[in-house]
Formats: structure tokens, sequence, C-alpha cells
């Protein structure tokens, strides 16, 4: 049976800008662009699924550092207002923590992952190939805890793992009836895009498109890993939903002001 399912997203950060070439690929090297965090929160079938889980507040200060290292420009500097704090969002929402019941975290980055210790309940879904990545790199980034902060970290692998509550997916699973999550790579080695059946036709999250325009006029993303993934994730995105969401963009809340990309 397929669920059509309720989609809402909501802001729980923001980057402040960055230069234009992270999110254009060989291009817009004069310009600065804003991008945003954005929260999934999906319902269902009895279930309650988030996409990501917001910054953790106190590895905020040490994401904006590390930034500041690398921009080298106070602009790229990540904000999380009290009204975005995950679990305010949630609660003005009418959830509660424990009624959260699937976390899915694309790409393995703490500005996604850093709050999924606040869900008792629920089943924390990751790339199986990214959480190897993670684990074993190719190419050992130093800034490891960028990706997963220690305290996270050892929640997954301690308390989480022991309780079962860690799912790593294969490159092609369906989560739940009408949720169907796939590897896009492009951005990360954990980076995915989850497929939501709604009354609006496919629904595709995914952080490997940074701007609609990313995937409306095939401009790779800036700041990506691997191009060949980039276009064909592109181009299995455009034939595939019907309504998109970058998980980065302002304009997300342009054509959904009120943060509702489809009703039960």
């Amino acid at each position: 049976m397929t669920i059509q399912y309720e989609v809402q997203v909501k802001q729980v950060a923001s980057f402040g800008q960055v230069p234009g070439p992270e999110v254009f690929w060989m291009s817009a090297f004069d310009r600065w662009l804003p991008l945003i965090t954005l929260m999934g929160v999906i319902r269902g079938g009895g279930k309650t699924i988030l996409i990501n889980s917001g910054p953790p507040l106190d590895f905020v200060p040490a994401m904006n550092a590390s930034w500041l290292e690398f921009f080298k420009d106070e602009r790229a500097r990540m904000t999380v207002t009290e009204e975005q704090q995950t679990l305010n969002v949630l609660r003005a929402m009418g959830i509660s923590p424990e009624e959260v019941d699937y976390v899915v975290v694309t790409p393995l980055q703490a500005y996604a992952i850093g709050n999924v210790d606040l869900f008792p309940n629920a089943t924390i879904c990751l790339s199986k190939r990214g959480w190897i990545d993670f684990h074993a790199p190719k190419h050992p980034d130093p800034r490891r805890d960028m990706a997963i902060p220690s305290r996270i970290l050892t929640h997954l692998v301690v308390d989480a793992w022991r309780e079962g509550r860690v799912r790593l997916l294969e490159d092609e699973e369906t989560l739940l009836p009408g949720l169907h999550i796939w590897y896009a790579g492009t951005h990360h080695r954990s980076s995915m895009a989850v497929n939501v059946q709604t009354h609006a036709g496919t629904v595709i999250f995914s952080d490997c498109m940074f701007y609609y325009d990313n995937v409306e006029k095939n401009h790779p993303l800036g700041i990506l890993e691997n191009l060949e993934e980039c276009h064909d994730a592109y181009a299995r995105i455009r034939k595939e939903a019907a309504v998109i969401v970058p998980l980065y963009d302002p304009a997300v809340l342009e054509r959904h002001p009120d943060g509702c990309v489809s009703r039960a």
C-alpha cells in the first residue's frame, strides 16, 4: 500500500553567505550567495520522519571557527535563532522528540546530524557507503569533527547502536511504503536523495543540489566530490520529481512560504 505523505520544510539555521563558486561550478566568482539549512518533516501512515536534525548549538562556534579559517570571511557564518532550534521547531508543530520514528541524515555533516541524540525512539538512517567512507576514507580529512562531532559519534556507535537504532542504507532502499532513498553522491560520499510520495506527486529532498538552478538549469554544484555523479543525480531528479527541495536554498521558503510542500 502506497502512503500519500504530508511534507513540510522548516529552517533550522542560516549559513550566512558563501562564495558563488561553492554553489555553481566554475561560475559566480564575483558573488556571495545566501544559504540556509532546512529540515524536512514527513508524516503519514502513523509515522513521523525527519530529513536531518539541524546543527547542535554547542558546536556552532567550532563550525564558525572552521569556516572562518577556510573562507577568511565573516560572511560565511552559521546562526541559529531561538525559533529555529530543532526542538522549538517541532514543538511549534505539535511534535515531541519521542514521537519521531526516523531521522534520515544527508550528508554526514554536523549541521545535518548534530541533534540526532534528541530523539530517543528514532531509527537513525545513514548512507552505508558514507559511513564506511567516514571510518575508512581513501583521503582522510583532519576535520572529522566537522562531519560527526565526537559526542554524536559516541551516541551512534554506543547507545543508539546497542539499541538497534542505527540503520545503514544501501544505495537504493525503500524505508517505508512510498518513501524511497537512494545514493546521490555529488556533494559528499554520504549524500542521498529522499523520494516521498505525496498528493502533489514525488517530492525529492537532497543536498546534492544547493539551489534550484543546479538541477533546473543543469549547472553542477560547486563544492562537489564527483562531477559524473552530479550529472547522473540531476538527470534522475528531473525525471522522477514533481517537487524538488534543495536542502540549502532560501528560495524553498519562497516557493512554499508556509513551509507546506504537500498536505495529507
